[in-house]
């Protein structure tokens, strides 16, 4: 019989956009090395791909210390678990995709034994104190970095990087055709269109679902002729944002709700409300012109406005290097503000010319064709370690 040539690879992603960026991951390594197989923790997407999950994905889609302290027990239970399994098992190589509470430290026990480990998608050191670049160089054999300000922050403590840029930015086209996408949707001719994104965890629609739905009530008395479109990552948080329109009776709204369909929504809209996180990253590379909420539950915010050093939230902010997108955090997020804020910018060409400018900037420094460049690393480590 021929000799099993199999190549396990360890892989772990937390919740959705992980589970998107892993798929594309897989496919560009599998596409090299169809001998590699892949396990782990992942989402319907990698799955697809043929990936083995041995937990689902949602156990881990948890957000903000307080809701992660209620969870704790269990979270540490499943990662005790997979390294269990993992260290028996012993694969190739192992790469945690974002998600870093949970795979920090699952990285470091598998680099510690000798199993290379690699991280995809920097944690946001660049946003909170120093000491978590420490903790990743302690982790991590290789890192990929996202975005082009990363690099340097990592090379200096000795953490060998590539930057491979943003898959979201190969997989958007520089020009989305906006007529298309509202045909798609069938959108009410004549309607200005605008895209709420108020999260996809339920932790986040718990804490912006109502805001949101008040904002479109208010917005709506000075823009009779809005439509709004509002993409749901799941079952749960679509029943969610259901419930907060009937909770203020705003069932009758002018709204197309969706089950995923994000980037239609976001290619048809003139104008967006989003929760702060990767969904404002998707609408500045869709150059729709945008304004950031996020509220958190209050213990959630307290520790993290302690950490926080940077000016901003946004990622289009934080890339941009200025305040582009206008941000209304926690108590300033109401939905009066963020009704008087979309108004503002709808009737600001000015504005929306320079998000728009400054998106576009964005979306071709990012366009790296992500998933080969991380592919050519993944395969460059797996090497080094089978030799």
């Amino acid at each position: 019989m021929p000799a099993d040539t199999t190549v396990r690879v360890g892989m772990v992603a937390g919740e959705a956009s992980g589970d998107l960026l892993a798929a594309h991951l897989i496919a560009a390594l599998k596409a090299r090395r169809p001998q590699l197989r892949f396990a782990g923790i992942g989402g319907p997407k990698m799955i697809a791909q043929g990936f083995e999950s041995h937990v689902p994905i949602e156990k881990l889609a948890v957000r903000g210390y307080a809701e992660v302290l209620r969870h704790y027990r269990e979270i540490m239970g499943i990662r005790r678990r997979i390294a269990a399994r993992l260290l028996a098992e012993r694969p190739a190589a192992f790469i945690g995709v974002d998600s870093s509470d949970f795979n920090l430290d699952l990285e470091r026990s598998l680099k510690d034994a000798g199993i290379p480990a690699v991280h995809y998608v920097s944690p946001s050191v660049w946003a909170w104190r120093g000491w978590r670049v420490r903790r990743v160089a302690r982790s991590v054999t290789h890192l990929l970095a996202m975005f082009p300000f990363e690099p340097a922050l990592y090379e200096n403590a000795g953490v060998p990087v590539t930057y491979v840029g943003h898959p979201l930015a190969d997989l958007i086209a520089m020009e989305p055709d906006r007529g298309k996408a509202r045909a798609e949707l069938r959108v009410p001719p004549g309607s200005r269109v605008v895209a709420l994104l108020p999260g996809s965890r339920r932790s986040e629609l718990q804490y912006m679902g109502d805001v949101f739905v008040q904002t479109a009530r208010r917005l709506l008395q000075d823009l009779p002729n809005a439509h709004f479109v509002c993409p749901t990552a799941s079952r749960a948080t679509r029943e969610m944002f259901e419930a907060a329109l009937r909770r203020h009776q705003a069932t009758s709204l002018p709204l197309t709700l969706l089950f995923g369909h994000s980037h239609e929504a976001l290619a048809a809209a003139e104008i967006a409300l989003v929760a702060s996180g990767t969904a404002t990253l998707e609408t500045a590379l869709f150059k729709t012109p945008m304004v950031i909420a996020y509220r958190q539950s209050p213990v959630t915010w307290a520790l993290m406005r302690r950490m926080l050093y940077l000016p901003y939230i946004g990622l289009p902010n934080i890339l941009a290097g200025e305040q582009l997108v206008p941000e209304f955090v926690q108590e300033k997020a109401t939905p009066g503000a963020l009704a008087n804020a979309l108004l503002d910018l709808l009737h600001n060409a000015v504005a929306q010319r320079k998000q728009i400018e400054k998106f576009r900037e964005i979306h071709l420094v990012l366009r790296q064709n992500t998933a080969e460049k991380a592919a050519d690393a993944v395969l460059a480590v797996l090497d080094a370690s089978q030799r």
